[in-house]
């Protein structure tokens, strides 16, 4: 009896756990290069329209237990992006993973932000040359999980349930965050700040 109750308590404890954060959505979009003016230096620009980029966009929310609780620690989210580029290597899609970690989230907010992208060129190349005209023309599925601790807090997939994405071979270093892309000056205030690596 005593175990059973034991047991019962630990999985109650992570239930709760769970309950903090939450995934609320997750929005692709196809976007282009931002057009900046500047002076001081000549503006170089490209010939032809701007190039195009991936955007997976995701709101979340946190509400934590601690009721005093008024900023979150560092929170790492996880994105699995599976690609509708079916190949001989990847007869299934090619499934990007990426990672942003975010500090000082605020408390009881339902809006909070997060962003990454995948560049014009490394579409180009992953869909050998044939960039896609919308997002889910592009994407099969996204997954995202929320990392604090050391453990998932959350997660939440675009068509899909549960976590698909193990099964698929996964692709580091395309899917960039906000800071390393000509977007990491805009809406700033709209988006978490990333953390510094």
């Amino acid at each position: 009896m005593a175990a059973a109750m034991l047991f019962y308590s630990v999985v109650l404890l992570q239930a709760q756990a769970n309950t903090e954060f939450a995934i609320t959505k997750i929005d692709p979009q196809i976007v282009t290069t931002p057009a900046v003016s500047y002076s001081g230096a000549t503006q170089k620009s490209v010939s032809g329209p701007p190039k195009k980029w991936m955007e997976v966009e995701v709101t979340f929310k946190w509400e934590p237990l601690i009721t005093t609780a008024k900023f979150s620690d560092e929170v790492t989210f996880n994105y699995y992006v599976l690609l509708s580029n079916k190949s001989v290597t990847f007869p299934q899609g090619t499934l990007l993973t990426g990672q942003v970690t975010h500090t000082s989230l605020p408390a009881k907010q339902n809006d909070l932000k997060t962003v990454m992208y995948l560049s014009p060129r490394s579409m180009e190349r992953l869909f050998d040359g044939k960039i896609p005209a919308s997002a889910s023309a592009g994407i099969v599925d996204i997954g995202v999980t929320i990392t604090r601790q050391g453990q998932v807090v959350a997660e939440k997939s675009l068509k899909g349930s549960g976590q698909w994405w193990p099964q698929y071979q996964q692709t580091a270093g395309y899917l960039l965050n906000k800071s390393e892309t000509p977007f990491a000056a805009l809406n700033s205030d709209y988006y978490e700040a990333v953390k510094k690596q």
